[in-house]
């Protein structure tokens, strides 16, 4: 068995994460939902450099930093491509399928892009949708999620439609975490300390300590889950 230099390995681990990490700032912050098959690719081969780099002593950390460079230019130029021109767009990240019409689901698509009726269900299901017959549309995008447009009986009515008032709309602050207080967020609020003692006691907590998490909503006020 090949043995292993400890401190070459920590070189390796350390360049290998700020390396990754650089990466992904630069081909910027697509989410896990957001992946298209292209990009998962992409992910997966930046995986494997680094996991044989670590254990193979006979590729060097040059040799690593090369690789993922030139990968991540490959990546960078096909980006760039597909911003610019819409023909390699479909071909790298494909383009979004009406895969339903009115309640029937197009098979042809369907097995066009190698889906079957229980996917295609189970996607449903993960938005909230039951039944295929509450669909207007139903959209195949290039990250394999299905967006949804539902028939108008099956759509919640709003508040314009109820001719309700409108009511404010206000962003919550987290105040405590994991029995922290959150400084910089309780000054921007304009509060002190004594305040937030004052919201605690009256919610039976001596102070903060007690508390996993907390947030202030000024139409609600404070919300406390305990430890």
């Amino acid at each position: 068995m090949e043995e292993i230099n400890i401190g070459v390995l920590t070189i390796k681990v350390i360049v290998g994460f700020v390396a990754l990490f650089f990466i992904i700032i630069i081909t910027g912050r697509t989410s896990i939902s957001q992946l298209t098959p292209f990009h998962l690719v992409f992910v997966l081969v930046l995986g494997d450099f680094l996991g044989n780099t670590i254990y193979q002593n006979k590729i060097s950390t040059f040799h690593f930093l090369y690789a993922i460079g030139l990968w991540t230019l490959l990546m960078l130029g096909i980006e760039f491509v597909t911003l610019k021109n819409k023909s390699a767009r479909s071909l790298f990240l494909g383009n979004p399928n009406i895969i339903i019409r009115n309640g029937v689901i197009n098979r042809k698509l369907l097995e066009k892009n190698k889906l079957d009726i229980n996917q295609v269900l189970s996607l449903l299901r993960q938005n909230h949708v039951f039944s295929v017959r509450e669909v207007k549309y139903g959209i195949l995008e290039a990250n394999g999620q299905i967006s949804t447009l539902l028939k108008s009986k099956y759509q919640k009515p709003e508040k314009q439609d109820l001719n309700l008032p409108e009511s404010p709309v206000d962003l919550p602050t987290s105040l405590i975490i994991d029995g922290e207080i959150l400084w910089d967020n309780l000054h921007e609020l304009g509060f002190g300390q004594q305040w937030l003692q004052n919201k605690l006691v009256a919610n039976g907590y001596e102070n903060e300590k007690y508390i996993l998490y907390a947030d202030w909503r000024k139409s609600e006020g404070i919300h406390i889950s305990p430890k």
